[in-house]
């Protein structure tokens, strides 16, 4: 059986259909173009056999492409109405029974997936788009990569390297868990209702292990949020509040080979891991996680 993909008509029916207008709030904006759903599938290098979960779904666009090329989706949904319809749309479009899994629930406090799917495709919300990312790497380990189509600003964000003015908090977080890359370019015009924004897709491949145990990533992640709060400040004085004292900054810093008077934009992710673990010998520093 073959799996078959929406069309703009379908989607517009559909969304009549369930009384569904995209709203800004749920940063709805469903892809009406096959084209964009397949790039995005090609991106993420999905192959037969494998289990995606894809974030926010909406009425499926990107979920059928996923389906088309022989994975199996997770899905996960907060709008009821959207994820009562999904499995019907599915099986309309010659999806097999038992590839599509729905969860209706708010991504951000999903704790569980079914099937541990081991790529994350999706077309995320704007407003949630990197907290998603960095629940779903912190909770779900089996995620070894993805692809994900985000507003531009954030994607050139994910994928910023140090030194760039664009390279912040998001950029160290994400490079926690592994690399990232900027995987092609999508066009207002696929988008029912058209945003006032541009859109990016982002990839990511996992590093292989653990970077470090669950406390030091909350220290390392404490420390990245102090440093960048205050970016234009060097770090001796970014960190004081988070270490007690210029002094216990500056002392972490040198210890970690962090030069003091560097700033946030200029250390790694490695630079921050050192300083974090340097921290823990800091009596009284406050960087607990």
């Amino acid at each position: 059986m073959t799996v078959t993909l929406l069309g703009a008509t379908e989607i517009r029916r559909l969304a009549a259909e369930l009384d569904v207008t995209p709203t800004k709030k749920l940063g709805q904006n469903f892809v009406v173009d096959a084209n964009t759903v397949r790039k995005i599938v090609q991106a993420a290098r999905v192959q037969p056999g494998e289990r995606v979960v894809e974030v926010g779904p909406g009425l499926g666009s990107l979920t059928l492409a996923i389906l088309e090329a022989g994975a199996a989706v997770t899905a996960v949904e907060i709008d009821h109405r959207l994820a009562a319809r999904l499995p019907q749309t599915a099986a309309e479009h010659g999806v097999p029974e038992g590839m599509l899994k729905v969860v209706d629930a708010d991504a951000l406090r999903v704790m569980e997936l079914p099937g541990e799917p081991t790529v994350l495709v999706a077309n995320l919300p704007y407003n949630v788009s990197v907290p998603v990312l960095l629940h779903f790497l912190e909770t779900f380990p089996y995620l070894q990569r993805g692809v994900v189509m985000v507003q531009a600003e954030v994607a050139e964000r994910l994928a910023a390297k140090p030194g760039s003015k664009i390279y912040g908090s998001p950029s160290v977080k994400a490079a926690w868990y592994g690399e990232w890359k900027l995987t092609g370019n999508v066009s207002r015009q696929v988008f029912w209702p058209v945003p006032n924004v541009d859109s990016l897709l982002v990839g990511f491949d996992r590093s292989e292990g653990e970077r470090g145990p669950v406390e030091e990533r909350r220290r390392t992640f404490a420390i990245v949020d102090a440093a960048f709060n205050q970016r234009r400040k060097m770090l001796r004085q970014a960190l004081s509040g988070l270490f007690g004292s210029s002094a216990a900054a500056t002392e972490a810093l040198t210890a970690a080979g962090v030069a003091p008077t560097a700033r946030g934009e200029d250390l790694t992710v490695d630079d921050y891991q050192r300083i974090a673990q340097h921290a823990t010998a800091i009596e009284g520093s406050g960087v607990s996680g």
